[in-house]
């Protein structure tokens, strides 16, 4: 990866508690370039207005980014139409929109929704609610001992009475890169539909919705060195027609009567009220500085730097790293624990030497018992990192140790 890279990123370049600042919380939320800052300072000093409804020039110009923005999404994941790309607040957002209007107007008492054990709560919860109010049976396809998922057990989960399955991608605890399209052939087979979590994929993957064959796909723009506030969901077309909307109020409507109205088309009728202009803008800056380094390379930096830093992580004596042990079956996240050290504790004294990293159960308490933990630190490389960073994080996690082991 180019090293200039890191200099578009204003944030990397300060001191947290006297030490050149080294982020690895990418995961969490990535920083944001130049670019994209750039973006939305210029939307708000020259471009902000409403959109859609206004026939003035700001009007008329806020509307074209934001529907331009709506294009470029398309491309970046390969949507057959723009119609198949709804702007919500984020993959959040968007799993709950599906589970709220595709599930409640498909899914019956005895019906079977399937998840996995590493989901991140926002793809556990709107299933369990889902569940609870249909009278459904929310079931969870098993791990193997590497934190990865087999297609046996995806086919010993999922039956005719399977309605809808939903996995993330890419597990933001384990790195796992789960075989997505695999999953989704077989839940098309049984008549079910595919929900991917993609928030952890979308910055790091090369995403082509129509070769992955899923139904629904969401992701968010914070965690792709773009604004928060910002999110995808991309549907099948007539997924989408056939949906009903679950947020109503202006922006979204056709005709309004008194007792009575009806909606816009696609993708309009799911995005009420006044849209998320910016963040639209600031997405589409952020789509076009990744694309500019390339996908695929930032793959390849990645797995480069998960590769390093479990080898040089490993070295450490009482270190546990969880999640699949071969570098090309995961993304840049090394999620880890320090032997009879609190992760909280250990990213406590990281922060001292200016190094983030997430310490807690990462919005994943099935996975915790699961891995029969309460909690883990974690690592997250993005492609401003390089191999100074990693050395700094061994560095520092070596110091933790002899630290607790004074203390101790």
């Amino acid at each position: 990866m180019n090293p200039e890279i890191k200099s578009h990123f204003p944030i990397l370049n300060q001191e947290v508690n006297g030490h050149p600042l080294v982020y690895l919380d990418s995961a969490a939320t990535s920083q944001k370039p130049t670019p994209v800052i750039a973006a939305l300072k210029e939307y708000y000093e020259f471009d902000n207005s409403n959109v859609h409804r206004g026939v003035h020039t700001l009007g008329n110009r806020a509307t074209e980014k934001y529907e331009g923005a709506r294009e470029k999404v398309q491309q970046f994941i390969n949507a057959s139409s723009t119609q198949e790309i709804v702007f919500l607040r984020g993959t959040t957002t968007a799993i709950n929109l599906v589970a709220q209007s595709y599930g409640r107007a498909n899914v019956e008492e005895g019906d079977e929704i399937v998840i996995t054990y590493m989901e991140h709560h926002s793809n556990i919860i709107p299933w369990q609610q889902l569940a609870k109010e249909r009278g459904a049976v929310l079931k969870y396809i098993e791990l193997e001992e590497d934190g990865t998922i087999s297609l046996e057990n995806v086919r010993a989960a999922i039956t005719d009475r399977t309605k809808i399955v939903s996995m993330v991608y890419v597990s933001n605890v384990l790195g796992t890169m789960n075989p997505v399209k695999e999953v989704a052939k077989i839940a098309h087979e049984h008549g079910a539909v595919m929900m991917v979590d993609g928030a952890q994929a979308a910055p790091h993957l090369k995403i082509d919705v129509q070769d992955l064959d899923c139904d629904f796909f969401a992701f968010s723009g914070h965690k792709m060195v773009g604004p928060t506030g910002i999110g995808v969901l991309y549907g099948k077309k007539h997924l989408l027609e056939a949906m009903e909307p679950v947020e109503f109020g202006g922006e979204m409507i056709d005709f309004v009567g008194l007792y009575d109205s009806t909606w816009k088309e696609l993708p309009w009728k799911f995005e009420g009220g006044t849209p998320i202009i910016a963040g639209a803008v600031g997405l589409a800056a952020a789509i076009d500085f990744l694309q500019e380094i390339g996908l695929d390379e930032i793959e390849k930096h990645e797995h480069h730097m998960a590769a390093l830093a479990m080898d040089k992580m490993g070295a450490i004596e009482g270190l546990e790293i969880y999640g699949p042990k071969d570098p090309a079956k995961r993304a840049g996240i090394v999620t880890f624990n320090l032997k009879e050290v609190h992760p909280h504790d250990v990213a406590t004294v990281l922060d001292m030497s200016g190094i983030a990293v997430r310490a807690g159960h990462h919005c994943a308490q099935p996975l915790m018992k699961w891995l029969d933990v309460t909690a883990t630190a974690r690592a997250s490389f993005y492609l401003y990192n390089d191999e100074s960073d990693i050395d700094r994080l061994v560095e520092g996690l070596r110091s933790a140790k002899e630290y607790f082991s004074d203390v101790f």
